[in-house]
C-alpha cells in the first residue's frame, strides 16, 4: 500500500512504517527473533513478558535490542487482587483431573500452587529500560503508574474488551486503546465485567470504542491478512494488531505441534474459549485437556489454574502431547502461513495495497 494510504498519526507516533502491531504472545510463541523481525520490516514487534522474572525481562530486552535498532514494546499482565489461597479440599478437587493426566506423563504430584513474578519489579525494569512502548492487558494502571511510565519516555497501550472498560483506561491516561474482539487468540484482557459479558466481535467493538474515545485505537481479533487490516483502517482504528497470523512464523517460538496445528485444515469451530488451563478465559485450539478440566467443574482462579498446571504443560511440551498443550490460537487460525516475519509484513502491505486499488 503507498505510504499516503496508511493511518499516518500512530505509526508516527510509535515510530513505524506501518501501523501493524505484533501481538504480545507470552509463554513461549514471541520470541526476541520474531520481535526484532517484525520491527524490522517496519512494524511493531511487541514481546510478551507476563511470565517472565524481572531480571529475564532485562535479558530479552537486551536480546532485541541487539537485533534491531527500531521501537518495539514489551507488555505485563495487570495483576488481579490475588484471590485467597485454595482450602485442602479445593486444591484436591482442582488436582483431581490433573492427576490423571500427571500419571500419563508420568509426573509426581505438585508440592505448592508455586508462585508468579512481581508485577511491580517487572514494570520497574520496563522504565529501567526506557523501553519505546509498553502496552498492558487484564486491568487498567492507576494513573500515577501511566504518568510514571510516560516520565520515562514510554509509550502506553491499554487493552480493552468493552467500550466501558476503553473508557476507564482512557481516563487513566493511556495514549492509545487495544480492542480486543472476542476472536482473538489467548487470553482475554477483559476487566471490567466477567469475561463472558465482553465476548463482542471485533467488528462491532471497534467503532464503538473509536466513536467513544479521543486516543487512537488498534482493532485486534480474526486480523490476518491485508482484507482484515483494510476492513480494521474502515472501522476507524489507527492501527492493527495481530498475533495468530505469526504463529506460524519461522521466528516463532510457538511448539511444533501448535504449527502444525495451524497449518492443517480446521473446522470452523477449532478455536474455543476455556478456563482450564489458567482459571482466565483464554481462545485456543481445543483439545482432550479442555474436556476433562471442564467435565470435572473444579477450576481454580487465576493465578491458581495456571500455577497448578504449569508441570503438566510442560512436560506436554516435552513429550509432545498435543492433547494436554495450551495451543493459543484466534479464529483466524485456517488463515496463517508458514513464513517469515518479515517477509509476512511485506506481504500483508501487498495485500492490503491489492484490496484498495480493488475497491476504487
Amino acid at each position: 500500500m503507498k505510504s499516503g494510504m496508511w493511518p499516518k498519526v500512530l505509526a508516527r507516533r510509535l515510530g513505524v512504517e506501518y501501523p501493524i502491531l505484533l501481538a504480545p504472545m507470552a509463554g513461549g510463541p514471541g520470541t526476541p527473533d520474531l520481535v526484532a523481525a517484525v520491527s524490522e520490516a517496519g512494524a511493531l514487534g511487541s514481546f510478551g513478558a507476563g511470565y517472565l522474572s524481572a531480571e529475564a525481562i532485562r535479558r530479552a530486552i537486551s536480546d532485541i535490542r541487539a537485533r534491531t535498532r527500531r521501537p518495539f514494546a514489551v507488555n505485563l499482565f495487570v495483576p488481579d487482587p490475588i484471590p485467597r489461597t485454595p482450602g485442602q479440599a479445593e486444591l484436591a478437587a482442582a488436582n483431581a483431573p490433573l492427576d490423571l493426566i500427571r500419571k500419563e506423563l508420568g509426573l509426581d504430584a505438585p508440592a505448592g500452587l508455586g508462585s508468579f513474578p512481581s508485577f511491580a519489579e517487572q514494570l520497574a525494569i520496563v522504565k529501567e529500560e526506557h523501553v519505546p512502548v509498553f502496552s498492558f492487558t487484564f486491568g487498567a494502571l492507576a494513573a500515577d503508574e501511566v504518568s510514571s511510565l510516560h516520565q520515562s519516555g514510554i509509550t502506553v497501550l491499554g487493552t480493552a474488551t468493552t467500550v466501558q472498560e476503553a473508557r476507564t483506561l482512557e481516563a487513566s491516561g493511556v495514549d492509545v486503546i487495544v480492542a480486543q474482539g472476542s476472536e482473538a487468540g489467548g487470553h482475554r484482557g477483559t476487566f471490567a465485567v466477567p469475561p463472558e459479558r465482553a465476548l463482542i466481535g471485533t467488528l462491532a467493538l471497534v467503532p464503538q470504542v473509536c466513536d467513544a474515545v479521543k486516543v487512537p485505537v488498534v482493532a485486534a481479533g480474526g486480523i490476518m491478512d491485508g482484507r482484515g487490516l483494510v476492513a480494521a483502517f474502515a472501522l476507524g482504528a489507527a492501527a492493527a494488531q495481530m498475533g495468530t497470523a505469526f504463529l506460524a512464523c519461522l521466528e516463532s517460538g510457538a511448539h511444533q505441534l501448535q504449527k502444525q496445528a495451524l497449518l492443517t485444515p480446521q473446522d470452523d469451530d477449532a478455536t474455543r474459549l476455556t478456563r482450564a488451563f489458567s482459571g482466565r478465559l483464554a481462545r485456543g485450539f481445543g483439545n482432550r485437556f479442555m474436556v476433562d478440566v471442564e467435565r470435572a467443574g473444579a477450576i481454580l482462579p487465576y493465578p491458581h489454574q495456571a500455577a497448578l498446571t504449569n508441570d503438566i504443560r510442560q512436560a506436554a511440551a516435552r513429550q509432545g502431547r498435543a492433547e494436554f498443550l495450551s495451543m493459543w490460537a484466534g479464529q483466524g487460525a485456517p488463515l496463517a502461513v508458514a513464513k517469515g516475519a518479515g517477509e509476512l509484513v511485506r506481504d500483508l502491505v501487498e495485500q492490503a495495497e491489492r484490496v484498495v486499488k480493488a475497491l476504487r
